[in-house]
């Protein structure tokens, strides 16, 4: 048995998809999963389904046995939620199984339907990702981000441009991908114009309300690996956790779950930061972005806005660390059970060489970070280019 490698993937459409369903959704990504991979579904020995809101927004919690009738499959299937952290935890927990020795190939499925119903009941919906006492309070993640980025900027002496910099990197990323919710560059005179939701958030700071449905292929089946023209190498996934009140932290300039798991990946993987070429993170918040870029060690603490309004992730022709070529889940949209898994499948296709007009030439590293409401869970997962090892 092989060491378990990604060797498909696809992604629905992003946004607000009115005349599909979850189902047509997840249907649609699973198809062009397989499809990617040159396999069938009777290969498929277990499936990992991540979704955060069918329990709450649709009263369904037994969504694996409706993934089981629409796909006619009768293996295992485990539906996992981790907030907005489901993709990346479903993944590890999946890569988790076939190292075990339970099966050699697997799907993991990210999907999310949220514009169906109310915005008032998708927010309360995701607001149940935070502490029993914010929810209390009333607070919404625009509330909580907005908090973290109000202190950002004050102990660092930043301005609401530092963090509108990040937005207009992202939409100009999401420009070149087709699968995104929106595809429209901005300016920093547009991002800073729009409307307050959450002093200092802006419109133009937060990730959008989105539908869709993202799938990949892992195997760690020999012959399928070494038969298939494309591929990814996992070199880490590691996962970790904090508290989940914002009061009980002990920082509101950092996010420790995201430190502590870029930590072990980078151990476990046995790589430097210097080496990673492209990274899919969490930017739910603008703020975000900026956060998780310290924590995890690419930038200096208290230097990310200085370096986010230097554009020093954007895709251009040059050789440094480009970010959310997707366009991140900013432009590229937050359908949050499919966020993760679209984000692995970005890195899927950068290290393929099959990003088109947003590859990132001689890409050979790449990292993925998911984060579950305001950091109470955080995955972390490094790939490589495949290299076929000699014995």
């Amino acid at each position: 048995m092989s060491e378990p490698a990604v060797i498909g993937y696809y992604t629905t459409k992003f946004g607000e998809l009115w005349n599909q369903s979850l189902s047509d959704l997840i249907k649609e990504s699973v198809e062009g999963a397989l499809e990617s991979s040159k396999i069938n579904i009777n290969q498929v020995e277990a499936i990992f389904f991540a979704n955060m809101l069918g329990g709450i927004l649709d009263n369904d919690l037994h969504l694996s046995a409706k993934i089981a009738e629409s796909l006619g499959v009768n293996v295992p299937i485990f539906r996992v939620e981790s907030a907005c952290a489901s993709g990346g935890m479903a993944f590890h927990l999946g890569l988790n199984y076939l190292k075990s020795g339970s099966a050699k190939t697997i799907l993991v499925i990210g999907g999310e339907k949220m514009t169906d119903y109310d915005v008032e009941d998708v927010t309360t919906a995701l607001a149940s990702a935070a502490s029993e006492e914010e929810q209390i309070a009333g607070l919404t993640f625009p509330g909580l981000y907005g908090l973290l980025a109000q202190s950002y900027l004050q102990k660092f002496g930043y301005t609401e441009e530092h963090l509108a910099h990040i937005s207009v990197k992202n939409h100009y990323h999401g420009s070149f991908n087709n699968k995104g919710q929106f595809r429209n560059q901005i300016t920093l005179e547009q991002a800073m114009q729009s409307q307050y939701v959450a002093r200092p958030l802006k419109v133009l700071d937060c990730s959008p309300i989105s539908d869709g449905s993202a799938s990949i292929v892992l195997t760690s089946d020999p012959n399928l690996i070494s038969n298939s023209a494309q591929k990814i190498q996992i070199l880490a996934s590691e996962v970790a956790t904090d508290v989940i009140s914002l009061k009980n932290r002990d920082s509101l300039v950092e996010i420790k779950s995201t430190k502590i798991a870029a930590k072990k990946a980078f151990d476990s993987a046995k790589i430097d930061r210097s080496d990673i070429d492209v990274i899919e993170l969490h930017d739910c918040f603008s703020i975000a972005e900026i956060l998780a870029l310290e924590d995890m060690g690419f930038w200096e603490k208290g230097k990310g806005g200085e370096m986010a309004a230097r554009q020093k992730t954007r895709f251009d022709d040059n050789d440094g660390l480009v970010v959310n070529t997707s366009g991140g889940l900013k432009a590229s949209g937050h359908p949050v059970g499919a966020t993760g898994i679209k984000q692995i499948g970005e890195i899927f296709l950068q290290l393929n060489n099959l990003a088109d007009l947003r590859q990132v030439k001689n890409a050979k590293f790449g990292l993925t970070h998911n984060v579950g409401g305001s950091g109470g869970s955080a995955v972390v997962n490094i790939f490589s280019i495949y290299e076929t090892k000699s014995n």
